[in-house]
């Protein structure tokens, strides 16, 4: 039996801010049926797995557990993308030089976390 993963699920308060974040931070669009509870985006042809945002009750209590990496390719400045994404909305939390890495820390409009690297 072989598995893959088939989405990577964002819980949230308000489904059409959080994938339209999301959409315009990565350039892909909402999926059709989009829905006050649930929205996800995908890559035609990708073997991404599908971003996937839905309507949960509770709101963020803690750090996240599991969040995505986003990688800034050599051409754009990593400070550059971080202001384009703040610029949508996003909040800058903290800059990191750890392990001989470093990055930035920021969190979506309802405050799930991500990081922004330039590749090395």
């Amino acid at each position: 039996m072989t598995v893959s993963v088939g989405s990577i699920t964002i819980d949230c308060a308000e489904v059409a801010t959080v994938a339209g974040f999301w959409s315009a931070a990565l350039d892909l669009p909402v999926d059709e049926g989009a829905s006050p509870y649930l929205a996800s985006l995908n890559r035609a042809g990708s073997t991404l797995p599908r971003l996937m945002f839905l309507k949960v009750p509770e709101g963020k209590t803690a750090k996240n557990r599991l969040h995505l990496d986003l990688l800034v390719d050599g051409d754009t400045p990593r400070d550059a993308e971080v202001a384009r994404l703040v610029g949508l909305g996003a909040t800058q939390l903290a800059d990191k030089d750890e392990w001989g890495h470093s990055w930035v820390v920021l969190s979506d409009p309802e405050g799930n976390e991500f990081c922004v690297a330039a590749v090395r």
